[in-house]
């Protein structure tokens, strides 16, 4: 997979993408901000939310559509997303400013709509939402564009994951609880081994609601190509996400760590210790004549590492030996 020309894979470290969300706080001049933060952050990439409220629900006060527990408990679902939308009209702007910085921009698609605009914007990849997972048409409408695309499992079982695969067969599948905030208890990184099994194809990530780098970090020694983190935090900023998002500073030491554990899981084969001095090895340890037979008075194990390896010790006590000997020469 490929995205504005960052090649991603089980090659390189972790894509590491910076999902502003709401955390703008409802002003463009704060989601501009959050752009060069990201890029100073050293985030492989940007991402919005591209919906608004009347594209993913509607204005109703049924019991159906009020949130029942978790942080936005006994909020409609119109003034929830009314309140956190990051709305079409700004993305020209934000997306002229990500190219402008020099950093990649892509957004969550949550209908058909949010594609074909995004489309006009030339939008590099898609992202699908856990809780869109399930909407089968919207995946093949935005596979359809040829874009990369990023799919959540936070509300998936394993059919639902598959069927979105089928739609998608060259998807990225991202591990996610959704929870918000989440625990790193209740990571279930596990899940991340079960994702390589059922789609041993497929680029397996992360995506992640826990406070920290804890989970990015296990995650990567577990072979995620990619990582997704709320960003945000901006000082005097209020958002539904921001409980659960990093600050610009915590996102950057999360990619230093995450790279640094990349590298550190990274299997180079050992061919020796170039520094033999600090190995053992069989020396004579006193002057042997030609035809004296080799003691454990006369040879022995020491440092450096320049003699014949000691597991050959108990072969040569007894034999006799073929030249002479100096203290201090190695045995070969």
């Amino acid at each position: 997979m490929e995205i504005g020309g960052t090649k991603i894979g089980k090659s390189f470290p972790p894509y590491c993408i910076a999902e502003i969300s709401c955390n703008h706080g409802g002003k463009l001049e704060n989601a501009i901000k959050l752009i060069r933060l990201a890029k100073a952050a050293n985030a492989s990439a940007i991402k919005t939310q591209c919906y608004e409220a009347h594209t993913i629900t509607m204005n109703m006060n049924k019991t159906d559509f009020i949130v029942q527990d978790g942080l936005w408990k006994g909020r409609t679902l119109w003034d929830l997303y009314n309140g956190a939308c990051t709305p079409f009209k700004w993305h020209p702007e934000l997306y002229r400013i990500a190219r402008e910085e020099g950093i990649t921009i892509f957004s969550s698609v949550f209908d058909k709509t949010a594609v074909d605009f995004l489309e006009t914007l030339k939008c590099p990849a898609y992202k699908i939402a856990s809780m869109e997972i399930v909407d089968i048409p919207l995946i093949q409408h935005a596979a359809k564009t040829g874009k990369p695309l990023i799919i959540s499992t936070g509300m998936a079982n394993d059919q639902e994951i598959l069927e979105a695969k089928e739609a998608a067969p060259e998807a990225a599948f991202l591990h996610c609880m959704s929870e918000y905030p989440g625990t790193i208890e209740t990571s279930n990184l596990g899940g991340i081994r079960h994702m390589h099994s059922l789609l041993p194809d497929n680029l397996i990530g992360l995506s992640d609601h826990s406070d920290g780098s804890l989970a990015p970090i296990a995650a990567t020694a577990l072979g995620v190509c990619i990582i997704e983190k709320h960003f945000g935090k901006l000082p005097g900023v209020k958002s539904e996400d921001d409980l659960f998002s990093m600050n610009a500073k915590e996102f950057a030491l999360m990619v230093k760590e995450v790279k640094q554990t990349y590298a550190a899981m990274q299997h180079t084969p050992q061919n020796g210790n170039p520094t033999r001095q600090v190995r053992r090895s069989l020396y004579a340890i006193a002057d042997i004549k030609r035809g004296e037979n080799f003691t454990e008075s006369n040879i022995g194990s020491i440092r450096p590492g320049y003699g014949l390896p000691p597991k050959l010790l108990p072969n040569l006590l007894g034999r006799r030996a073929g030249q002479d000997y100096r203290r201090g020469d190695p045995l070969r």
